[in-house]
């Protein structure tokens, strides 16, 4: 509102210019045939003398006028550039935010390259909208409005021809911007799909180059380049036609002024000051009509890339985590007739789970890839909810639970481990800032991970990479490990997270690991048979149903499913 206010201002004394060159210029052509006709006489030099002071009067009145417009002028975009930049620091942070408490399922159905754009693009396209289009489109109408009123003042009829071809640009305004619409979110879209393929493309760089596959990629990326530049130049070419087009009805408005004002000039209709002015305010409009294209290619783009980004803001998380119950985690979990559906894919991954996991205990899930294990961790830790049945943890719903806190209180090592490009010690301490550096390496002992981080030149403070490139699959996910155990957890969920350790590692793991789980509640899904844990219970899912269940010796007899994993992995370490 200030801002609106500061062009107000700026524009009164814009108006007000070429109204002091105007009476300046007819007091000159009133007083130079004055000045003539006292030839010979004392009075000229008064005269004289008069007239110089009068425009030098003028003159500082006009440079005034120009000097407090120059400032309402900067005050004008200091506020209203400034405030669209808060209003960008405010709704990226606000797009941030809202991607957190969005679900796992929503990160499924949306490539990161998009998510990206909507931040930053369609939020910078927003933001031009917010910032200087609004400027100039709220600049235009006050300076119509005060141009208009002026120049009605001084000649009815004169103004109406300026404003003949006035018309013709209104309609091509809203032909044009219909088109510049449907252009810049077909641009948005393309630039979309242009950034995901990058994104894709560098974060599985490894991939494709043991492929050989740069070719292949260069030419997808080309692909969707090449429609990118088709959208763009189309859009490029409706605005090449829009701004000489307002160049043209300006240009016209000028001409209709020195033809028509100067039959008004000679038939003392209107002054030659009069005429002066009009021209001058015609100049003064030449700006600001063409920004109206510029403007309304903004503002189209800018409605464009909010209803883009309105899409995901007003996509409400079916599974909120910052309200429930909030619990104290003691390891005590029920499935209780549960059954579990994808709800993206229809996928049936869990039928009829029914178990009972009391604090403390060690639990081993198992089964073939797709039974539907990984699943079960996900569950738990509220990634999802049943699609029936229920699961409890400490004797209430899942669904009631605040899951922020009781996420807080789960070590989870994942089967795709994921660690951040920063410094090891950081890595470790992801789950809680606050742990000390010794917290941080006594944690890495216990995964057996601190004689390899020692033997790096800068130990602890290594740089890992992005994603954690530099590193062999098992350490990442040992260190993986040492972060979840860091935290102190209540409840550890190993997820498949030992896949990438040879057996002699495995075991150095688990003795470490033996006795810093006594008193916690683990749940360890793998593929392997762990012989060096005491598990209360081991569970065999196959095709989401839980098959078998029961102690090592007890599952050995039954001659099933895991006495196959046995035998497999007994013959796979003799060799």
């Amino acid at each position: 509102m200030l801002g609106i206010l500061f062009v107000a201002l700026s524009n009164v004394f814009k108006v007000l210019s070429p109204r002091v060159l105007s009476w300046a210029i007819d007091m000159v052509s009133q007083n130079i045939n004055l000045y003539g006709s006292f030839e010979g006489f004392q009075l000229q030099e008064v005269l004289k003398s008069s007239l110089k002071q009068s425009l030098l009067i003028f003159c500082l009145i006009y440079f005034a006028t120009a000097l407090i417009g120059g400032v309402f002028t900067f005050l004008m975009r200091q506020s209203m550039i400034v405030m669209s930049r808060l209003i960008e620091f405010d709704l990226k942070n606000e797009i941030y935010q809202h991607y957190q408490r969005l679900e796992t399922a929503f990160f499924k159905r949306n490539n990161t390259g998009d998510l990206m754009n909507r931040a930053t693009e369609d939020v910078s396209k927003v933001r031009m909208y917010l910032g200087p289009a609004l400027m100039y489109l709220v600049n235009v109408f006050f300076l119509f409005t005060f141009v208009i009123y002026t120049m009605l003042s001084i000649n009815v009829s004169l103004t109406l021809w300026v404003l003949l071809p006035m018309p013709i640009l209104t309609i091509s305004i809203f032909y044009i911007n219909n088109l510049i619409h449907e252009r810049s979110e077909a641009i948005q879209q393309q630039l979309s799909i242009l950034t995901s393929n990058a994104q894709e493309f560098y974060s599985g760089i490894r991939v494709l180059k043991s492929y050989v596959q740069e070719r292949l990629a260069l030419r997808t990326y080309e692909r969707a380049s090449e429609n990118y530049k088709e959208k763009a130049l189309s859009l490029a070419h409706v605005e090449a036609f829009f701004f000489p087009l307002m160049v043209l009805l300006v240009g016209l408005s000028t001409i209709i002024v020195v033809i028509v004002g100067g039959n008004y000039v000679e038939k003392g209709l209107i002054t030659p000051g009069n005429l002066v002015e009009f021209i001058m305010y015609v100049n003064l409009l030449t700006w600001p009509v063409t920004s109206i294209g510029w403007a309304a290619s903004l503002v189209q783009s800018a409605a464009a890339s909010q209803k883009r980004i309105n899409e995901f803001l007003k996509t409400k998380s079916a599974i909120p985590t910052s309200v429930g119950k909030s619990i104290q985690l003691n390891g005590n979990i029920q499935f209780q007739h549960m059954n579990f559906v994808y709800p993206d894919t229809g996928i049936e991954a869990l039928k009829d789970i029914n178990l009972d996991i009391k604090s403390g205990e060690k639990w081993a899930i198992m089964g073939r890839t797709g039974s539907g294990k990984s699943s079960l961790a996900e569950l738990i830790l509220g990634m999802y909810y049943p699609s029936e049945g229920n699961l409890k943890i400490e004797g209430e719903r899942i669904q009631d639970i605040q899951l922020t806190k009781l996420r807080q209180q789960i070590g989870y090592i994942p089967q795709d481990v994921f660690l951040f490009s920063d410094t090891i010690y950081n890595n470790i301490k992801f789950g809680n800032s606050k742990l000390t550096d010794e917290e941080a390496e006594e944690a890495a002992k216990k995964a057996s991970i601190y004689d390899e981080i020692m033997e790096f030149p800068q130990g602890f403070n290594t740089l890992v990479g992005e994603r954690g490139v530099t590193l062999s699959g098992g350490q990442k996910q040992r260190i993986s490990i040492a972060r979840a155990l860091a935290i102190q957890p209540k409840l550890l969920l190993f997820d498949d997270a030992l896949s990438a350790v040879d057996v002699h590692t495995e075991k150095r793991i688990v003795a470490n690991l033996n006795a810093s789980i006594k008193d916690k509640t683990v749940l360890i899904i793998s593929h392997r048979i762990f012989s060096s844990v005491n598990f209360d219970n081991i569970i065999i899912l196959d095709n989401g149903r839980v098959v078998e269940q029961g102690k090592h010796e007890e599952l050995l007899n039954l001659g099933g499913i895991y006495a196959e994993f046995y035998e497999k992995q007994h013959f796979e370490q003799k060799d």
